[in-house]
């Protein structure tokens, strides 16, 4: 009776998680403000790109062009940038970004990441 009782708490826990992941996918994008997404995208192509090339075509890690990740599940991509990937150069970004911010440029990266503005 309790391992049927644990086995029934453990399926509720992941349907739950399953329909929260399932609502932040479907949820409106991040507003993420000018002067924030000039920094976003200066981080992503310098600190992302000493990595993944300026270009983000690929380098020490793989290329983070849109064909590159199209057939990459969206939340792993995103948990990828959350945690970073233990035993490898990806550092976790969780203390020095959102989550707002990580979705924001996640959605960048899929659609093709905008250039830095140069003075």
């Amino acid at each position: 009776m309790f391992r049927s009782r644990c086995t029934a708490s453990a399926a509720g826990a992941l349907f739950g998680l399953s329909a929260l992941l399932c609502a932040a996918a479907s949820a409106e994008p991040p507003v993420i403000g000018p002067a924030r997404a000039k920094e976003l995208v200066r981080l992503v192509r310098q600190d992302c790109g000493s990595c993944h090339g300026l270009r983000l075509k690929g380098g020490l890690g793989p290329s983070l062009l849109p064909d590159a990740l199209r057939d990459k599940p969206e939340e792993s991509l995103r948990y990828t940038i959350l945690l970073g990937r233990p035993g490898t150069a990806m550092p976790p970004w969780k203390t020095m970004l959102s989550e707002a911010e990580i979705d924001w440029i996640l959605m960048r990266l899929l659609q093709g990441f905008p250039e830095e503005e140069r003075r």
